[in-house]
């Protein structure tokens, strides 16, 4: 079992960056795929970002595209999701989550452990 945890949120201007880290601990991170997951307040949670196993496939949702970037280093065990550009619509909870499966589709039930959460808030 993987234990994940979240860090890196806080409370940005529009346009601004942020990065968050996703560490693990329990298991090496390289037996996962990765996924950063998002949930705004009376909204379901959603796919933001996925990233395979050794880091060489990413997948990114269309409404952050060309502003989100998923990354991971297996060595340090940790993901990490540049985000740039930000939006008073990024505003969440952000999650990451690890998937046991080789190949993910990234659909929230499918994975199998999820951090706590860090709050992203970015003023207009």
């Amino acid at each position: 079992q993987v234990q994940l945890v979240e860090s890196g949120g806080g409370l940005v201007q529009a346009g601004g960056s942020l990065r968050l880290s996703c560490a693990a601990s329990g298991r090496t991170l390289d037996n996962y795929v990765m996924g950063w997951f998002r949930q705004a307040p009376g909204k379901e949670r959603e796919f933001v970002a996925g990233i395979s196993r050794s880091g060489g496939s990413t997948r990114h949702a269309d409404s952050v595209k060309g502003r989100f970037t998923i990354s991971r280093d297996n060595a340090k065990n940790t993901v990490y999701l540049q985000m740039n550009n930000l939006k008073p619509e990024d505003t969440a909870v952000y999650y990451c989550a690890a998937d046991r499966a080789l190949y993910s589709t990234y659909a929230p039930h499918g994975m199998d452990y999820w951090g706590k959460g860090t709050l992203v808030t970015v003023s207009s």
